[in-house]
């Protein structure tokens, strides 16, 4: 007796209801605007939603076999187009998920990322003492859930410590800026992004790219803006190059960076997370390294630095507290 042939998938019975969506754009809405702020993880809030389990799955699930093979079927090659068979594919890797999932971040991001470029310029010190606070409180949240049991684990949380508190300092090579560490930071910034506790755009602000990518998306939107209304355009093009290198970057790193981390994780979780933990309390560096070279630290400054922190670390900590109770030792 032969084996039927398996039944492919048809559009319309693939595409998911716009309910779900809608919800899943939701969640992508509120992790995007997590992972855009430092100190607020977007993982936590895949963990608040019940979708970090699928997330991590879908990431998984997509395998250089299958990029391949999904490519192949939508080119005139091997007999023509097999546009069902794509579709199988992209149902294996909860593609319809991802999709709205990844348009509800890229959304808030763009927005976030706008708030962010105008704050930057009008009330700098209000937004990196509120950036200090909320990574302050992260720091503190992610302490209190953490066991230290090894000398192992300390010399994690040392290195861990020293490599971001050295890098959120005056760097010549990043601030140099150039598309390698575009590239880098991209890579590690969406890496971080699944990770319950710690935020994609907290790496960028201990690379210290967080300004300058703020800055340069912003500038991106407004050349795509003025290319379709006639405005302005004389950056698009340099812009362009630096948005696409970053979000080359985060790809690769999605499925590299992300995978070596969770293999440490998987072979030794206290010590990964006890480095990951200290790279938060070692990037409180970065804020006030941002304020002193913005507007240097006078009384009036410090005051309105401490103020603003003290508005985010209330403000983490309650989400925290209300939001989710997170267990390191589940990431």
């Amino acid at each position: 007796m032969t084996t039927p042939p398996e039944k492919l998938p048809t559009l319309s019975g693939s595409v998911p209801p716009a309910r779900e969506w809608a919800r899943t754009f939701a969640i992508g809405i509120c992790m995007g605007t997590a992972d855009a702020v430092p100190g607020v993880s977007g993982g936590t809030i895949a963990l608040i939603a019940g979708i970090y389990g699928r997330l991590i799955a879908m990431i998984n699930a997509i395998t250089p076999t299958r990029i391949v093979t999904f490519l192949r079927s939508l080119t005139p090659l091997d007999g023509g187009l097999d546009l069902r068979g794509a579709l199988s594919i992209f149902d294996e890797i909860d593609g319809w998920f991802g999709l709205a999932l990844v348009a509800g971040v890229g959304t808030a991001v763009v927005l976030v990322t706008r708030a962010v470029h105008i704050l930057n310029k009008t009330y700098p010190t209000l937004l990196f003492g509120f950036f200090f606070g909320l990574i302050a409180a992260s720091a503190v949240a992610l302490l209190r859930e953490l066991t230290v049991d090894s000398a192992f684990q300390v010399a994690a949380g040392v290195v861990g410590f020293t490599i971001a508190f050295l890098l959120s300092g005056p760097v010549t090579f990043l601030e140099s800026g150039g598309l390698v560490v575009i590239f880098v930071a991209g890579s590690v910034a969406v890496s971080a992004m699944i990770l319950p506790g710690i935020s994609g755009s907290l790496m960028l602000v201990i690379l210290g790219q967080y300004t300058f990518m703020s800055d340069t998306l912003s500038r991106f939107i407004d050349g795509l803006v003025g290319a379709v209304t006639g405005g302005a355009t004389a950056t698009l093009v340099d812009d362009a190059v630096l948005v696409t290198t970053f979000i080359a970057g985060g790809f690769v790193g999605l499925f590299t960076v992300s995978r070596v981390v969770r293999r440490a994780l998987d072979r030794n979780r206290r010590a990964t997370m006890t480095f990951l933990v200290a790279l938060v309390v070692g990037a409180l560096r970065a804020p006030v390294q941002e304020v002193r070279s913005e507007a240097g630290f006078s009384t009036e400054v410090l005051i309105a630095f401490v103020a603003a922190a003290v508005v985010g670390s209330v403000f983490l900590l309650v989400l925290d507290w209300y939001a989710v109770d997170l267990d390191l030792d589940s990431v």
